[in-house]
Parts: C-alpha cells; structure tokens; sequence
C-alpha cells in the first residue's frame, strides 16, 4: 500500500496540476472529500493544504460554491 503524501507533497501537487492546466484559472477543484479520496489523507490535511494554497493567492473560496482557481487578477 502506497504512503500518502505529506500536506507539501499535496501543495506541490496542486500546484503542478494548475501549472499543467488540468485545473484552469476560474476552474473549481475537487471537492474536499474528493481530493481526501484521492491523496489518501484526512479531511484536516486537505483543508490546511487548500487554505494555504488560498493565503498564497492560488486558490479563492466563494461562499456557497467551493473552491476556485484564482484568475490572473485575483492573484
């Protein structure tokens, strides 16, 4: 059975699928359950992982709707 990856390993991650384009600018990225599915970590590394990823300007939250890729002029 494979390690999961640490929460800079999934920030890495993250960032790379933004950077490949498999998440686009305004795009929304996998639910919190389904990243924790994939990344095999908790509920708790996910969000600390997404809400450092949003202080940094990549990802923003909108209320109600999830989690979006940041726009060229959100960042």
């Amino acid at each position: 059975m494979p390690i999961p990856p640490t929460m800079d390993e999934l920030i890495s991650d993250l960032l790379k699928r933004i950077e490949l384009g498999e998440f686009q600018p305004g795009s929304q990225i996998p639910s919190t359950q389904e990243l924790a599915d994939h990344y095999d970590l908790s509920l708790s590394t996910i969000h600390r992982a997404v809400a450092r990823l949003r202080e940094q300007g990549v990802l923003v939250g909108r209320p109600g709707r999830g989690v979006f890729v940041a726009e060229t002029g959100e960042r």
